[in-house]
Protein backbone atom coordinates (compact mmCIF):
# COMPACT_ATOMS: atom_id res chain seq x y z
CA UNK A 1 0.00 0.00 0.00
CA UNK A 2 2.78 2.39 0.88
CA UNK A 3 4.58 1.75 -2.42
CA UNK A 4 1.41 2.69 -4.34
CA UNK A 5 1.20 5.98 -2.49
CA UNK A 6 4.84 6.72 -3.26
CA UNK A 7 4.31 5.91 -6.95
CA UNK A 8 1.27 8.18 -7.13
CA UNK A 9 3.09 10.97 -5.28
CA UNK A 10 5.95 10.88 -7.80
CA UNK A 11 3.94 10.43 -11.00
CA UNK A 12 1.06 12.85 -10.32
CA UNK A 13 3.17 16.06 -10.21
CA UNK A 14 4.86 15.08 -13.48
CA UNK A 15 1.50 14.52 -15.17
CA UNK A 16 0.16 17.85 -13.91
CA UNK A 17 3.34 19.63 -15.00
CA UNK A 18 3.10 18.36 -18.57
CA UNK A 19 -0.69 18.64 -18.87
CA UNK A 20 -1.01 22.25 -17.73
CA UNK A 21 0.13 23.82 -21.05
CA UNK A 22 -2.65 21.91 -22.82
CA UNK A 23 -5.28 23.84 -20.84
CA UNK A 24 -3.74 27.23 -21.60
CA UNK A 25 -4.98 27.38 -25.18
CA UNK A 26 -8.43 28.87 -24.59
CA UNK A 27 -11.49 28.74 -26.82
CA UNK A 28 -11.99 30.67 -30.06
CA UNK A 29 -14.22 33.75 -29.66
CA UNK A 30 -17.24 32.32 -31.54
CA UNK A 31 -17.43 28.93 -29.81
CA UNK A 32 -21.02 28.05 -28.84
CA UNK A 33 -20.80 26.44 -25.41
CA UNK A 34 -24.32 26.91 -24.07
CA UNK A 35 -26.26 24.42 -26.22
CA UNK A 36 -24.08 21.37 -25.73
CA UNK A 37 -23.36 22.13 -22.10
CA UNK A 38 -27.06 22.46 -21.31
CA UNK A 39 -27.79 19.10 -22.92
CA UNK A 40 -24.99 17.44 -20.96
CA UNK A 41 -26.24 18.90 -17.69
CA UNK A 42 -29.80 17.77 -18.38
CA UNK A 43 -28.65 14.29 -19.36
CA UNK A 44 -26.46 14.03 -16.26
CA UNK A 45 -29.31 15.14 -14.01
CA UNK A 46 -31.68 12.64 -15.58
CA UNK A 47 -29.14 9.84 -15.22
CA UNK A 48 -28.52 10.75 -11.58
CA UNK A 49 -32.25 10.87 -10.85
CA UNK A 50 -32.68 7.46 -12.47
CA UNK A 51 -29.89 5.98 -10.34
CA UNK A 52 -31.36 7.45 -7.15
CA UNK A 53 -34.80 6.11 -8.09
CA UNK A 54 -33.37 2.64 -8.76
CA UNK A 55 -31.43 2.65 -5.50
CA UNK A 56 -34.50 3.55 -3.42
CA UNK A 57 -36.70 1.00 -5.22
Amino acid sequence: MKSNIIKIATILPAILLFASPAFAQGAPPATPIDGGLSLLLIAGGAYGAKKIYEKRK
